[in-house]
C-alpha cells in the first residue's frame, strides 16, 4: 500500500466487530474468521489486532498456522501454550508469547485457570518472507518495565533491542501512563497503529477510550498523555 499523505482515522471500540462465543468474546479490527471487509484487511504490515477474552478454563484447541508472525500480549489472567514444536509454556500479566508459524506448525492456546477470565490482544505480522522455521518464545515483564516509557517488546531491524526478534520490520511497544507525557517519531515512510487497552488516553489530540485504536500514516510525531494501558506498532507500509 502506498502511504497517505496524512491519516489519523480513529477506530471506536464500538466500530470492531465483535462475536461472543460464549467460552470467547472477541473483538476484530482487521477481517478475521468469519468477519470479512475487503475494504478492511490490514493497516501495512500488521495483518490481524484481536482483543479476546477467553472465559475460565476455556480456549482455542489444536489448530495450523503458517507464514505469519503471531505476538500475544497478555492484559490480565495467564495463557497456556502447547505447540507440535514440543513448547509449553503459560505467561502471565504483561507478559508476550511470540510464535513465528514459518513452514507449519500446530498448536493450542488456553486460558490456564480454572476461575479467572483471561484478556489478550493477538497480532499477526506479515512476514518479511515466506518459509521461514516455525519459532516459539516468551518474556515476563513487570509493570515497571513499562511505566511510563516504551517497553520495546517485539521488533525487527528497525528495534534492534527489542526484547523479541521479528523477521518483518515492524516494531511493537507497549506502555503505562499514568504521569508521563509519551511520544513517539516516525520515520518516513512508515505507518502506525496505536490500541487503548484501558484509561483514558489522548492522542495528538484526540480523546481515547477502552478499545479504541488510531490507524496513523503521514504523521512525523504520536504525542501521547492520560492514564492508561496502550499498545503501539510501527509497520512498512508493505
Amino acid at each position: 500500500m502506498q502511504v497517505p499523505t496524512k491519516i489519523f482515522d480513529v477506530q471506536r471500540a464500538g466500530d470492531r466487530y465483535f462475536a461472543d462465543h460464549g467460552w470467547l468474546r472477541t473483538y476484530h479490527s482487521f477481517s478475521f474468521a468469519d468477519y470479512h471487509d475487503p475494504a478492511n484487511v490490514q493497516w501495512g504490515a500488521l495483518r490481524v489486532f484481536n482483543d479476546d477474552y477467553v472465559a475460565a478454563g476455556e480456549g482455542f484447541p489444536t489448530h495450523p498456522h503458517r507464514d505469519m508472525e503471531i505476538v500475544t500480549y497478555v492484559l490480565d489472567g495467564s495463557l497456556e501454550h502447547k505447540d507440535s514444536m514440543g513448547n509449553h509454556g503459560v505467561v502471565g500479566p504483561g507478559g508476550v508469547q511470540y510464535m513465528s508459524a514459518g513452514t507449519g506448525v500446530r498448536h493450542s492456546e488456553f486460558n490456564h485457570s480454572s476461575a479467572s477470565e483471561l484478556h489478550f490482544v493477538q497480532m499477526w505480522v506479515v512476514p518479511d518472507r515466506a518459509g521461514r522455521p516455525p519459532a516459539y518464545g516468551q518474556r515476563d515483564f513487570t509493570l515497571a518495565d513499562r511505566f511510563d516509557h516504551w517497553l520495546e517488546v517485539a521488533g525487527g531491524a528497525s528495534l534492534p533491542n527489542a526484547a523479541v526478534r521479528l523477521g518483518q520490520d515492524a516494531g511493537l511497544r507497549v506502555a503505562r501512563i499514568e504521569k508521563a507525557a509519551l511520544e513517539h517519531n516516525f520515520a518516513a515512510g512508515r505507518l502506525g497503529f496505536l490500541f487503548v487497552a484501558d484509561g483514558a488516553i489522548e492522542a495528538n489530540g484526540a480523546r481515547l477510550k477502552p478499545g479504541d485504536a488510531v490507524r496513523i500514516g503521514g504523521v512525523d510525531q504520536l504525542a501521547l498523555r492520560g492514564s492508561g494501558e496502550v499498545v503501539l506498532w510501527d509497520l512498512p507500509a508493505l
